[in-house]
């Protein structure tokens, strides 16, 4: 990522009549830049872009950057920077395990508590792990109760300005397999594992005299992967109250993580208007600015803390995640990471592309009002094409 010799590029004449002879860096990339924003759509849709050089630390070109505009998926890199910024990659995601009362004759005569801290991850390895540590006490019979503890987070399933009619995940402590399924499936693996339990379910809190049996947790670096590669809301907004948590907020809120994610974003040198509304994206009441996304990617980048596991987690163009099937065979195979982001009327593509000359820039670009999201990705494609030619 390291600059080398800047190297003039030939701009494309069969899109820039006017320029018939070859420009330096960086007018070449800016004339194709002008092209572009003088599209048909831009008559009827909205444009935010920007584009920073981080290799000579310099604005390269910027349209409409300030205007606010849904971000959609973009959103997630709000979530990931500021995480990843204030927990850390190795930071836990963790799910436990406790008891209270004795066992007499194989029989626990007490409860088990299953205490969740929304950890997407969670699976049925895990589970099984939960019952085989109730057999490491000579249990075969449960005479009590199994009790769910969801203090972690507040009681809101979903996400403030979520759509009724979109595919949104269930915002619960205690999940698994991504599912508000844990204490039917944690009663199922008991009998499975010859376990009785002859009692019944219910909510409660963690006693402090309870005992700890078994806690499983994954790594924030191991839910930041498919959460950006395949842009899965849940795993951002277990991530956004992570946030909440972990700054002592309990039960955690929205309005908790808001706070955390508006630190990293002061330190990053956003300024002017934005809302933050959900960690993931789904949420209509986001709104940020091209610039607010640029700045937060030039920051992640110039802290090695952040960039490192940020980098590898962002979908590459032509190669996986959401960019799997774009930009194939063009100059931006392989150089362009970046965050896809799609809601109606909203399409945004957002991250790191390598040009020709070993620059590395930062892009945003987000395309509102569009009728038809391929008609955004469509253009952001081009976009990324001329930065990598």
């Amino acid at each position: 990522m390291q600059a080398q010799t800047v190297d003039a590029l030939r701009v494309d004449t069969t899109q820039v009549d006017t320029a018939k002879v070859e420009l330096p860096w960086p007018q070449n990339l800016q004339a194709r830049l002008d092209t572009l924003v003088s599209s048909p759509m831009l008559q009827y849709t909205q444009l935010g872009l920007m584009v920073y050089d981080l290799t000579a630390d310099s604005t390269l070109y910027t349209f409409n950057h300030r205007q606010t505009m849904r971000p959609a998926s973009t959103m997630k890199l709000l979530t990931s920077i500021s995480a990843l910024d204030q927990l850390g990659g190795k930071y836990e995601f963790k799910t436990s395990l406790y008891y209270t009362g004795s066992v007499k004759d194989s029989v626990l005569i007490g409860d088990l508590y299953c205490v969740g801290g929304m950890d997407p991850l969670f699976d049925n390895t895990d589970m099984v792990a939960f019952t085989e540590r109730v057999k490491t006490l000579g249990i075969h019979t449960i005479q009590g109760k199994i009790i769910a503890v969801t203090s972690f987070k507040d009681q809101d399933l979903l996400g403030e300005g979520w759509c009724w009619d979109d595919d949104n995940p269930t915002l619960t402590p205690l999940l698994i397999d991504k599912k508000d399924e844990f204490i039917s499936r944690f009663t199922k693996q008991l009998v499975s594992d010859s376990i009785f339990f002859d009692g019944s379910a219910t909510n409660g809190q963690l006693p402090k005299n309870a005992s700890l049996l078994c806690t499983r947790s994954h790594q924030l670096v191991d839910v930041l992967e498919p959460m950006m590669k395949n842009s899965d809301n849940l795993y951002a907004e277990s991530m956004f109250y992570q946030l909440a948590a972990a700054a002592g907020a309990r039960p955690a809120k929205a309005s908790h993580a808001r706070q955390q994610v508006i630190k990293t974003l002061s330190k990053a040198g956003v300024r002017g208007q934005y809302k933050i509304a959900d960690g993931s994206g789904l949420s209509l009441y986001n709104y940020v600015t091209p610039e607010l996304l640029a700045k937060l990617l030039i920051y992640a980048y110039r802290k090695s803390s952040i960039i490192r596991d940020l980098y590898v987690s962002l979908p590459i163009a032509g190669e996986d995640g959401t960019l799997k099937k774009r930009m194939k065979d063009s100059p931006a195979h392989l150089n362009v990471r970046a965050k896809t982001g799609t809601v109606t009327g909203v399409s945004s593509l957002a991250g790191y592309a390598l040009a020709a000359n070993n620059h590395m820039l930062v892009f945003s670009i987000i395309n509102q009002g569009i009728m038809k999201a391929d008609d955004g990705r469509n253009f952001q494609d081009k976009v990324c094409k001329a930065l990598c030619k």
